[in-house]
């Protein structure tokens, strides 16, 4: 199994638009005053650091995988802050009041495993909030798909790339919070964004989604798969004027434990 490789200067692409579905999510989460709360797949752990603003006397842990994301951290976390490098797969939601992941379940094929067994473990009265992408259909990554299953690519980059499993609809999420006993509130967002200049959508999936085919091949040849993919890109998503309009579908589930058996 090939191990992705992070790029933080590609991640940090897009800033503005990545974190819009982050506040989202937090503002949507019930609790008040949790006393544990942890932030699965943080990367730098910037965003991070508005879980423990809104909640400046709990303890909150930010975790993920990635060493060169979590080396690019704020120098000034707040005081209620710590980071750490983990697997998230392996965490356990003891004691947690309210479990908050922004955009990693879907690198996780367990994930829906995983969400029933923290909302188990959660605290009473807890909150677990995720969000996941929906666009695994999308241009974006069936042409992805397309390029990497093609007799060029397929012998190397086989199994490389998920599809449309990745992750549910809400309605599918919120029957899984349902059966776990949580109580859920579940929606869809597709956000249009304007992105500027060459090859936007490109440099957008530089950062994110195309990160396990640039960590599967040499530079040479991510070159020659980047440019066919490109070609594809381009004529995929059009520009309109000076920018190129590109929807993005993200999925949200906000779900309460109930306060019975504290």
């Amino acid at each position: 199994m090939t191990t992705t490789l992070w790029s933080p200067q590609e991640y940090s692409r897009f800033g503005d638009e990545r974190s819009r579905p982050f506040y989202e999510l937090l503002f949507r989460i019930p609790a008040s005053t949790p006393r544990t709360v942890v932030d699965l797949g943080c990367a730098s752990g910037i965003l991070t650091v508005e879980l423990a603003r809104r909640w400046p006397n709990a303890a909150v842990l930010g975790l993920d995988s990635s060493a060169e994301l979590l080396a690019t951290a704020p120098a000034d976390l707040p005081a209620n802050l710590r980071l750490e490098q983990g697997d998230i797969a392996n965490f356990r939601a003891d004691g947690i009041d309210v479990v908050f992941t922004n955009a990693a379940l879907q690198w996780l094929p367990q994930h829906r495993e995983l969400i029933t067994a923290w909302a188990q473990q959660l605290n009473p009265g807890g909150s677990l909030a995720f969000q996941v992408p929906g666009n695994f259909g999308a241009p974006s990554h069936t042409l992805m798909r397309q390029v990497a299953e093609s007799s060029r690519w397929a012998s190397r980059l086989g199994g490389v790339l998920r599809g449309e499993e990745s992750s549910d609809g809400a309605e599918n999420y919120a029957r899984l919070a349902i059966s776990a006993g949580l109580v859920p509130d579940a929606w869809e967002t597709t956000y249009v964004h304007l992105l500027e200049g060459n090859d936007p959508v490109l440099r957008w999936v530089h950062g994110t989604g195309l990160r396990p085919v640039i960590s599967a091949l040499s530079a040479d040849e991510f070159a020659e798969f980047e440019e066919e993919y490109a070609a594809l890109l381009r004529q995929a998503y059009p520009p309109s004027g000076a920018v190129t309009p590109f929807g993005f579908r993200r999925i949200f589930c906000v779900a309460s434990k109930p306060e019975t058996g504290r």
